[in-house]
């Protein structure tokens, strides 16, 4: 079960910091995801499927919370952006890069949170959504 966690850790970070904008936050939603994970009495069909669907609500939840924070804040709100890919990959660091532009930091900055949940999974993940 943890082995399974941790392979599939590098795509939960990275469904998270897309949605969130924040390392910090990312890796708390990724952590929340494993203590879910590990506390269900059951095991999903698909663990890919259940934990990228848990990390995203986290994430959606996250940036609900963010999102009411900020209304107070009476500057400009950028995301946080990665300077160093945790799991030291340079494929995936470049990967990141390119995919959270600046421009694509505006867009996701006007989502809703569930908008950017949506066009994250679908836009950069492939997930294919009903």
């Amino acid at each position: 079960m943890t082995e399974e966690f941790e392979e599939l850790r590098p795509l939960l970070f990275s469904i998270a910091y897309r949605i969130l904008g924040s390392v910090s936050e990312a890796e708390d939603a990724v952590q929340e995801t494993w203590l879910r994970f590990e506390a269900s009495a059951t095991r999903p069909t698909s663990t890919r499927a259940f934990l990228s669907a848990v990390v995203t609500r986290i994430s959606i939840d996250v940036l609900r919370s963010a999102r009411v924070r900020r209304e107070e804040y009476v500057g400009p709100w950028f995301p946080e952006p990665l300077l160093t890919d945790p799991y030291q990959d340079p494929e995936r660091s470049a990967e990141l890069a390119d995919s959270l532009s600046m421009a694509a930091l505006l867009l996701l900055e006007r989502l809703t949170p569930l908008e950017r949940a949506v066009f994250v999974l679908r836009e950069v993940f492939g997930v294919r959504l009903r």
